[in-house]
């Protein structure tokens, strides 16, 4: 498909059809857990805030969360305290739990398993209490736990160790979707869990495309796209600013920024009439609310591209530690239909977004053909499922 027919975040991998899920009111209620023993002794001191704490966890780690994050194997936005909070604030339901894991002696935070508790009233964990991580999956392309680099299976063991204890509340399964390739939580993790009795399904979810960002423009075209598309993609922009007057900008301070976001939304919604029912009304306001969190920390990359002064084009993205990430696209359909600007906008976009030094171009989720006409490569997208049985 062209980059006129590009992705929303709908095509992000969904669990299940067990969207219909209810706040638990039973949350301090327990199970009885696996009769197999846990060899596992805690090695590391940990702190478990429920449903029930105050502060939460969230309050209570902002100020060491993205530190040991940057600390991490693989640091990125969707991990971040500002996202996290975002997510949950505005589309999570069910109980909260967050466990924190520290070196005994230091108290240095090695360690964040951000959970919630759910359970599910249809799909395939139908009557099942699950442990999702915070974020999963909607919304979120990149998931995992928190764990300082070199602490990973520390991290699990403890992990482990809690999980069969008294202080985790009732579970069924443990949920951790959206795995990036980097991530230890698909290789070292299961190979542990299983030690403790418990059983485990790993399985790809889908990919990610990116690509690694030269020093120079023409040097990404000469060497990461083929020379057909090469030549399309020159001669669309060309076309472009040739029928009309071309412009580009980022969304910034000095904007209106629910105007902007407003405008990406009828952009969005004019797209495909998937798009148009993906962006409901909770989901209108979690961009809005996720735009001004994102803004305010530096990450927000609203871009637009006007032809005639009229927008045509629109990317919802993130800049995030040299990495652009694209998450969410409109363009017209329309009386500039025919100049293909949502694909014009992304060449501009890779443009930019190399004139300002970044080291990759992240599609995020899904293997739509655009993505690899620009000339991206994958990065798996995994799932780990632990189930208490």
């Amino acid at each position: 498909m062209t980059l006129d027919a590009a992705p929303c975040r709908e095509d992000v991998a969904l669990p299940p059809s067990d969207i219909l899920i209810n706040r638990l009111d039973d949350a301090t209620t327990h199970r009885p857990q696996p009769k197999t023993p846990v060899a596992f002794q805690p090695s590391l001191g940990s702190t478990v805030y429920g449903p029930a704490a105050h502060p939460t966890g969230f309050a209570a780690l902002a100020d060491e969360w993205n530190g040991l994050l940057a600390r991490s194997r693989f640091d990125t936005l969707f991990l971040t305290h500002e996202w996290q909070t975002t997510w949950w604030h505005q589309l999570g339901e069910g109980d909260l739990w967050i466990v924190a894991f520290r070196q005994p002696e230091s108290g240095r935070l090695v360690g964040i398993a951000p959970l919630y508790r759910l359970l599910h009233k249809a799909g395939l964990w139908a009557g099942s209490h699950v442990l999702h991580l915070v974020g999963c999956t909607e919304v979120s392309d990149y998931l995992d736990l928190i764990i300082e680099a070199g602490q990973e299976e520390a991290v699990y063991e403890n992990l482990c160790h809690w999980l069969h204890s008294a202080d985790a509340p009732a579970w069924d399964v443990l949920d951790l979707c959206n795995l990036p390739e980097a991530s230890l939580s698909y290789r070292t993790l299961p190979q542990i869990v299983r030690g403790a009795g418990y059983r485990v399904d790993v399985t790809q979810e889908d990919v990610a495309p990116f690509i690694p960002l030269p020093a120079r423009y023409d040097d990404y075209l000469s060497e990461r796209v083929e020379k057909k598309q090469r030549h399309e993609i020159r001669r669309k922009q060309r076309r472009a600013e040739r029928e009309a007057v071309a412009g580009f900008y980022v969304v910034g301070p000095e904007h209106d920024l629910k105007q902007e976001v407003d405008d990406f939304i009828a952009l969005q919604q004019a797209s495909r009439p998937d798009k148009e029912a993906f962006m409901t009304p909770e989901m209108q306001r979690f961009f809005l609310y996720a735009a001004r969190r994102m803004l305010d920390a530096g990450y927000l990359r609203l871009t637009f591209l006007t032809l005639n002064g009229i927008k045509a084009a629109t990317y919802f993205s993130f800049e995030y530690k040299g990495h652009l990430l694209l998450y969410n696209s409109g363009y017209d359909t329309g009386e500039f239909a025919h100049l293909s600007p949502g694909w014009v906008l992304l060449a501009y976009l890779i443009q930019h977004s190399i004139a300002d030094g970044l080291k990759v171009f992240d599609f995020l989720q899904g293997d739509e053909e655009y993505k690899y006409r620009f000339g991206s490569q994958d990065n798996k997208v995994m799932r780990t499922v632990i189930y208490n049985q």
